[in-house]
């Protein structure tokens, strides 16, 4: 059963111990007929069961036990004794004596004597006391006040906090349902997405005949288009004393040749340098062989002119996928 804020404050302050005896007795009377009510209430002496136990015992000043007895009307102090009014003694008329009248012949009765007047003492009405306001009472009531303020603050409290749960929700699961002032603004977020460049197709077999003016071949320079790795071959090229052979790669799309580096004295030699050039640069690049000091060139340039030169053609293609 869903029950109001006041029947929720009211098993609160049941539980706390701040309502009269006739709101008491109404929680107690609901909590014998409703049981859920009931469990409400212990459900609220459970939560402020600790603070009973949180907070040490105080012993009240001796004039807070004076200032309550004195406001039940059962003060120390003796009362005066009720002195009641004494009532005058009534006063008797004798009748009058019976004489004989010789009209008659003979007695005559008189008339029965006035009952005496007895004065009644006036009623006597003791003045409702009124109990002065001590300093129990006046705890109590700042108490009272205080609670009633909290039951406020805690209804705003809650209406607040439901009102911040909705609206989360609400921009969470349903923004679009909230008014333009509070709606969230979408987030934008930019991902840089690095697209590599083309390889050279797997499995693709690249060489250039590098050859001089007289058009003898003196290197064979392969590429393998999957790793970008180069095996240049020497074939007839003789090499001189205290001199290198240097090879260059020169491309319209580089601003000045690039070293790849010394070709030593053995049959073959392997470089990987290639794997930091775009596949357009190095299928479209002209290769060039220059005679340098010992070393190589001491500027990263050619320091005299190529000597042998060739461009790459394909001589394998890339496996399209195998036929038997």
């Amino acid at each position: 059963m869903a029950y109001s804020e006041d029947h929720i404050a009211l098993a609160a302050e049941y539980a706390l111990g701040t309502l009269d005896a006739d709101e008491r007795t109404q929680v107690e009377t609901m909590m014998a007929v409703d049981t859920e009510f009931a469990a409400l209430v212990q459900a609220w002496e459970f939560r402020l069961g600790p603070l009973n136990q949180m907070v040490g015992l105080v012993e009240p000043r001796p004039v807070v036990w004076e200032n309550i007895k004195a406001a039940i009307g059962h003060a120390g102090a003796p009362q005066a004794p009720l002195v009641l009014p004494e009532t005058p003694a009534a006063t008797v008329t004798p009748p009058p004596p019976i004489t004989d009248d010789p009209q008659f012949g003979s007695a005559f009765d008189p008339e029965p004597p006035q009952s005496p007047e007895i004065r009644r003492p006036a009623e006597i009405r003791r003045p409702p006391v009124q109990p002065p306001i001590g300093a129990g009472d006046s705890n109590v009531v700042a108490l009272v006040s205080r609670v009633k303020r909290w039951r406020g603050i805690a209804s705003v409290a809650t209406a607040i906090a439901a009102a911040l749960l909705v609206t989360l929700g609400l921009q969470i699961y349903r923004p679009d349902a909230l008014p333009n002032a509070i709606r969230p603004k979408p987030r934008i977020q930019t991902v840089e997405v690095k697209t590599p460049a083309p390889a050279l197709a797997p499995s693709a077999q690249y060489v250039a005949l590098l050859q001089g003016q007289n058009g003898g071949p003196a290197f064979i320079m392969t590429i393998d288009g999957a790793t970008k790795n180069f095996t240049v071959r020497k074939v007839g090229a003789a090499s001189e004393p205290g001199k290198s052979f240097e090879l260059w790669l020169i491309s319209d799309k580089l601003p000045q040749p690039r070293s790849l580096g010394v070709i030593g004295a053995d049959d073959f030699t392997a470089r990987p340098v290639l794997s930091g050039y775009d596949p357009d640069v190095i299928n479209g690049a002209t290769y060039a062989v220059t005679v340098e000091q010992a070393g190589g060139s001491p500027n990263g340039q050619p320091t005299s002119a190529p000597i042998f030169t060739g461009k790459l053609i394909e001589t394998v293609p890339p496996a399209s996928g195998s036929t038997r």
